[in-house]
């Protein structure tokens, strides 16, 4: 039997709630969310099956200038995304005035025959009678299916945005089992839970210079999970905030990501990190490539 099935990219700038929208639809935290711009970094693959059917997400980068090699990676990540998917679903921070990131992002859609529909995200920090000029602004610009407000963070207008969703994707298999939720390893999930909380608690430059990697997952009799990774940075200045006074921070990153991934998993986490530098690694083919980005 037929059903609602199809693919659906997500795009946007950096920081509008893409990841945030993602994870409200399928209804589990498979994208790491963060304050900080470009925190998705690789094609993240969402599930979410339901009685009408089953929509397959392809979040993404941020769209952004890229200033190094990671940063042309994620623009090219984008791009292959938006190809051969059923529907776009373009992202937008209804609580940040409109400037050249989204006139570049429209004249990226020009032309294209994909439908899309805008998301106009965060209304729940926008007055209703600022709302309606903007959602009049780009329904003016005549690219989008619909143009609809909602809050990811808050979950109000994400009913209408799945019905359209639903109500626009075509009839065809099953591309997964109804319980899956993404595609991605457990170790690349792992390691992501992990970058969040580094993400969550550093400023300044520490955010975008940190790659993870899980060295190894497994379980042992007592059920407990073993997950060693190193958080590799650029600097040893770097090495030595995350590490923190006395290990402090360090302990911290790995409090929080041990508490998501023991809801994630449903095991006890035995987690270790290590902190290690690897000078200029976005910008260095090689290392992009041991990390998963190429």
């Amino acid at each position: 039997m037929s059903i609602k099935s199809g693919f659906v990219c997500i795009i946007g700038r950096p920081n509008v709630g893409k990841s945030t929208l993602l994870n409200q639809i399928v209804g589990q935290k498979i994208a790491i969310v963060s304050d900080k711009p470009q925190t998705t970094r690789n094609r993240i693959l969402g599930i979410c099956t339901t009685d009408e059917g089953q929509a397959v997400f392809l979040d993404t980068p941020g769209i952004h200038r890229p200033r190094h090699r990671l940063g042309e990676y994620m623009l090219k990540v984008v791009r292959q995304a938006m190809d051969g998917v059923d529907l776009i679903l373009y992202v937008t921070d209804a609580s940040v005035t409109a400037g050249s990131g989204e006139e570049f992002i429209l004249s990226q859609l020009t032309g294209v025959r994909t439908p899309v529909i805008l998301v106009l995200n965060k209304i729940d920090l926008v007055k209703k009678v600022d709302l309606l000029p903007l959602m009049d602004w780009f329904s003016q610009r005549g690219v989008f299916l619909a143009v609809l407000p909602v809050s990811a963070l808050t979950g109000e207008g994400l009913d209408q945005v799945k019905s359209l969703i639903y109500g626009n994707i075509p009839e065809g298999p099953c591309y997964y089992p109804p319980e899956m939720v993404t595609d991605q390893p457990e170790r690349f999930v792992a390691a992501e839970l992990i970058r969040e909380k580094v993400l969550l608690l550093t400023r300044e430059e520490i955010p975008h210079s940190i790659a993870v990697v899980i060295e190894e997952m497994q379980t042992r009799p007592n059920e407990t999970i073993y997950l060693p990774a190193v958080i590799y940075v650029e600097r040893e200045s770097q090495k030595g905030i995350l590490i923190g006074k006395s290990g402090r921070m360090l302990k911290e990153v790995g409090r929080l990501a041990r508490l998501d991934l023991e809801a994630l998993f449903g095991n006890k986490i035995y987690l270790e990190l290590w902190v290690k530098v690897k000078r200029e690694w976005r910008d260095n083919q090689v290392d992009l490539q041991s990390f998963g980005y190429e």
